[in-house]
């Protein structure tokens, strides 16, 4: 199994912990770390939305909290049978952590996914180092 391939099936096993009473709208994503470490996560909801986290961040946030500092690649799987891209909130947390040359998978079912620059979903992005 290669690497994209370990990607999608995280992300997609991570998909099925989605807590999503209120929109039913289940994401699931995976990161590969610097270090060759896959982390997966979830979308959690809230009833009052604000306090909601995408899958995404969770993920993120793992790697993180396990001591990672930077993600090689990220994958995301919404709606089956669909592209789910990450939200703005969501992209300007992977800019924190990735380049600008960092994998994003996007997965429309097991099969068929599309790999992108992260240049690609936010393009002339602000990050670390333009403070």
């Amino acid at each position: 199994m290669n690497i994209y391939e370990k990607l999608v099936e995280c992300a997609l096993d991570s998909q099925k912990m989605a807590y999503t009473p209120y929109s039913n709208f289940k994401v699931g994503a995976s990161v590969l770390t610097d270090s060759d470490k896959i982390y997966g996560g979830c979308n959690i909801e809230n009833a009052s939305y604000t306090p909601t986290v995408c899958a995404e961040r969770v993920a993120i946030f793992k790697a993180i909290y396990n001591g990672e500092k930077k993600i090689k690649k990220i994958a995301v799987v919404g709606k089956e049978n669909f592209f789910t891209y990450p939200c703005g909130v969501c992209r300007q947390v992977i800019r924190e952590f990735c380049t600008n040359d960092c994998e994003i998978i996007i997965i429309k079912n097991k099969e068929e996914y599309k790999v992108i620059k992260f240049s690609e979903l936010l393009p002339y992005s602000f990050g670390p180092e333009d403070l």
